[in-house]
């Protein structure tokens, strides 16, 4: 099922959920700091000409429909909040991931934005089910997988971290 990044908009309450394009690099860029990243697989880019070649290869996965890195909004005011990830859309069980800028952290946003992105991903692409790694210690994002009805369903050791990964259901529309 191939469907053009133009036509995907995924709306919640207050979020406006839109592929990745090149206009929301800045945006992106000037939010991935240290303090962000604690919790994160990766590190902030070195500079801007390092993040410009990794959100490009986001743009080539969206196009391919294996892989969507989408940017996330203020419904109402069109502030960036953050970025969700909808990794391995061609496996049984797709892997989801957020971050949200520091700033707006604990008013549920990254909550909104995974189960937003998890019912699209639901509906429109017939996923069934999805993984969510997350940082052992990261209780906030753990309690997003545990809220979207999340067990652990395997534990590993990372390069920055112990992390636990949850299986979580398919989000059917309501």
């Amino acid at each position: 099922m191939s469907l053009r990044a133009d036509d995907i908009h995924i709306e919640s309450p207050r979020l406006s959920i839109r592929p990745f394009a090149a206009s929301d690099a800045q945006d992106a860029f000037g939010c991935m700091t240290p303090s962000l990243t604690r919790f994160m697989s990766w590190e902030p880019p070195a500079d801007r000409a390092v993040f410009d070649q990794i959100w490009q290869g986001w743009i080539s996965t969206i196009v391919e429909g294996t892989d969507f890195t989408f940017t996330v909004r203020q419904r109402d005011s069109g502030s960036f909040m953050g970025l969700a990830g909808l990794h391995h859309v061609r496996h049984p069980s797709a892997e989801l991931g957020i971050w949200i800028r520091e700033d707006f952290h604990a008013r549920g946003f990254g909550r909104e934005a995974v189960g937003a992105v998890a019912k699209w991903a639901s509906t429109a692409r017939g996923i069934q089910s999805f993984t969510y790694p997350v940082a052992e210690e990261n209780y906030p994002s753990r309690r997003i997988a545990e809220a979207l009805g999340g067990v652990i369903a395997d534990r590993k050791a990372t390069p920055k971290y112990l992390s636990v990964i949850y299986r979580i259901p398919a989000q059917a529309a309501r």
